[in-house]
């Protein structure tokens, strides 16, 4: 499958913080949530593929482009529609004279797609930016990214701003652009239910390192969360524990192959040393992040 994203062992070093050789691919055509906790890297990881910062070692590849800073022939970023937390417009400016830059900077501009997000989203064209609202102005950002014939989606905290019906209105537009399999998106968030229904693939990063890339589907059927005793849980396969949780009360288990620790005999062994039975739960994208972030493990 061809690539949209290709990323090898990028570097970037600040003073406190460490972007740590991380490497991945994007399928094109698929939907990918990027998460950890603020200053985890995800935007500096971004900001690195997108060629705006200076990285300090590795290769990125968009859509086929070798991305170098500095570079003069920048056609390849008419294929990349972004939008960060933050909409980045002057405030004086309405929303009508959006349209008559963009059309002046982007050659693959498209008028009646803008026109027509900006009707959807309900944004009147006469209003001053800094008159629209938070979340306006993310749905007029995330309209602009979507109106030059863009391949790929690159979005950081896009959807931060919005209520629900509207992040769910986001979502399914999202839904809409991969349907031909030759668009992608790949987003941020700190809100991991919207990744839950939207993302094919999930990726983790931590202090700089990134600790897994998987399937969305796979990992939520795989992983589970084992509530039982302290005494209990060191009876569990030390190779499928992810995370730990300790009170006073249970010991909570991340494990990562849950159908495994059903079919082994953990839960024997757990009922001859203990009347309390162990629980199972599955675990949700905000579970395992919280888990796994808090154990530091690289999964």
């Amino acid at each position: 499958m061809e690539n949209a994203i290709r990323v090898q062992n990028l570097h970037k070093k600040y003073e406190g913080f460490e972007l740590d050789n991380i490497s991945f691919d994007i399928p094109m055509g698929t939907i990918v949530g990027f998460v950890g906790e603020n200053g985890a890297g995800k935007s500096t990881t971004i900001l690195s593929m997108l060629g705006l910062i200076p990285v300090d070692g590795g290769e990125i590849e968009i859509l086929g482009h070798q991305v170098k800073r500095g570079e003069k022939d920048g056609s390849w970023k008419e294929q990349v529609g972004v939008a960060f937390d933050d909409c980045n417009f002057p405030v004086g400016l309405k929303v009508r004279d959006v349209q008559t830059i963009m059309k002046n900077i982007y050659r693959t501009w498209d008028r009646e797609k803008f026109m027509g997000y900006m009707k959807r989203f309900e944004i009147p064209l006469e209003k001053k930016i800094k008159e629209l609202s938070k979340g306006m102005k993310m749905k007029l950002s995330i309209a602009v990214a979507m109106s030059h014939d863009s391949r790929l989606l690159i979005m950081d905290e896009a959807t931060s701003g919005l209520d629900p019906v509207v992040r769910n209105e986001i979502l399914d537009i999202f839904r809409e652009y991969i349907e031909d399999e030759q668009h992608t998106v790949f987003m941020s968030s700190h809100i991991t239910s919207d990744i839950e229904k939207i993302a094919d693939y999930i990726m983790l990063i931590h202090k700089g390192k990134l600790l897994f890339m998987e399937n969305k589907d796979e990992l939520l059927y795989n992983y589970g969360i084992i509530r039982c005793t302290g005494e209990q849980a060191e009876l569990l396969p030390r190779e499928l524990v992810v995370g730990k949780e300790s009170t006073s009360f249970e010991t909570s288990v991340l494990v990562r192959d849950i159908n495994r620790i059903k079919e082994g005999t953990f839960f024997e062994e757990a009922e001859r040393i203990s009347t309390t039975r162990p629980m199972v739960d599955r675990a949700n994208i905000e579970d395992v992040l919280l888990y796994i972030v808090k154990s530091g493990k690289q999964v």
